[in-house]
């Protein structure tokens, strides 16, 4: 094997594309801070037990595991930054009232999440902990559409779901209380024949749970879907409440053209525990951001808080992007001349990007288109155009 070659589902980053993953990372992370969210930086590994309370199984699945040489614990290299951001809130910074958190940083997955996946991400995200009211929902919804703005996309499909629906349903049949993962995996790909092929195979379930799931997977489309799920599922008092929030939502957002999908699962059924949204858009094959409420998280750190957030991958926003624009670059000649190195700092004060070409040596450069040059003339540096 070439000593260059890189695991499977893993990728360098080149220079342009590198440049603009670094400037969405900085515009956005602005974007929360003037909405009040504080920046945390939580470590890459940490005592698996600690990285995986309060999660579902899906998390442990993608959490890449070791030893550590100094304690002998099982340690994990995180899959998700979320759970750590609620134990900084729940086990550090112990706050009354309502804290707002945001981070960036890099998570691996022991496989990709899908086909075209990457295993490694650029997660970054913001967080609302001690509110339970849909006001904070409202708030982590529309920063999340505006951060798919800042990077230049304005036609953004928001689907909305509540996984109370589907969890009333197998809470109603003992027979599908083990079946929980792999329902939430057919309803998440609408596999219909799937989920007949479980009902035959399971000999206790109800009927009616079993006609209840295909509903399930076929209820999407605008909002008229709340509507059409009351009608058409059981009336259940758990799944009345979800819908009765999705219906609250949507109301206090009548600005938004929202989509409904009750299959979407989001990111995981354990895992959320009131509206969950997913954010589409044309060019990506999957959902650019998935968010939700996840109450009690923080349970597990000894301290149970609301809490609702969204969180995206940069390097996959990037990547369904047009091809990053070079910006423009100033040539300048290699010396050490007092007033050519005098020009060269206030070019590059002023916010202008100066390659100083070294002796001999041929420059190639991805990220810069180099149209203007620094010469000498009459005594003087001058930047001159380059025809």
């Amino acid at each position: 094997m070439s000593n260059w070659l890189l695991p499977e589902s893993l990728a360098d980053i080149l220079p342009a594309e590198a440049r603009r993953i670094e400037e969405l990372r900085r515009d956005l992370l602005d974007l929360y801070r003037a909405y009040g969210f504080e920046l945390v930086a939580p470590p890459l590994v940490e005592y698996l037990d600690s990285l995986l309370s309060g999660t579902g199984g899906d998390l442990n699945l993608r959490t890449c595991k070791l030893i550590d040489q100094l304690s002998g614990r099982t340690l994990g290299v995180r899959a998700d930054i979320t759970p750590q951001v609620s134990r900084i809130d729940a086990h550090l910074l112990n706050r009354e009232g309502v804290t707002r958190l945001c981070y960036c940083g890099t998570v691996l997955h022991a496989r990709p999440a899908g086909l075209l996946s990457d295993r490694e991400l650029l997660q970054i995200g913001a967080e609302i902990f001690g509110h339970a009211g849909f006001e904070a929902d409202i708030q982590i919804i529309e920063l999340a559409l505006e951060s798919v703005k800042r990077a230049g996309l304005v036609q953004a499909r928001l689907d909305l779901n509540h996984p109370g629906v589907l969890r009333a349903i197998i809470e109603s049949d003992p027979a599908l209380a083990d079946q929980a993962s792999a329902i939430f995996d057919l309803l998440s790909t609408k596999d219909i024949p799937g989920l007949a092929e479980l009902g035959a195979r399971l000999p206790d379930v109800q009927p009616e749970s079993i006609q209840a799931l295909l509903k399930l997977a076929s209820l999407y489309g605008g909002t008229e879907v709340i509507a059409k799920a009351r009608r058409q599922l059981p009336a259940l008092p758990g799944l009345r409440t979800a819908l009765d929030e999705l219906e609250a939502l949507v109301r206090a957002l009548p600005e938004h053209d929202f989509s409904v999908d009750l299959a979407d699962m989001g990111s995981g059924y354990g895992y959320h525990s009131g509206v969950v949204f997913s954010i589409y858009a044309q060019g990506w094959h999957d959902a650019l951001v998935r968010g939700g409420r996840y109450d009690g998280v923080g349970r597990a750190f000894g301290r149970s808080r609301p809490a609702t957030g969204f969180s995206l991958d940069l390097r996959k926003l990037s990547s369904g992007l047009p091809p990053a624009p070079r910006a423009t670059a100033i040539r300048a000649p290699w010396g050490t001349d007092a007033a050519l190195v005098d020009a060269l700092r206030q070019l590059r004060n002023a916010g202008e990007i100066v390659v100083q070409m070294l002796p001999g040596q041929p420059h190639q450069l991805d990220e810069f288109t180099v149209d203007r040059e620094l010469l000498l003339d009459g005594g003087a540096w001058k930047v001159r155009a380059i025809h």
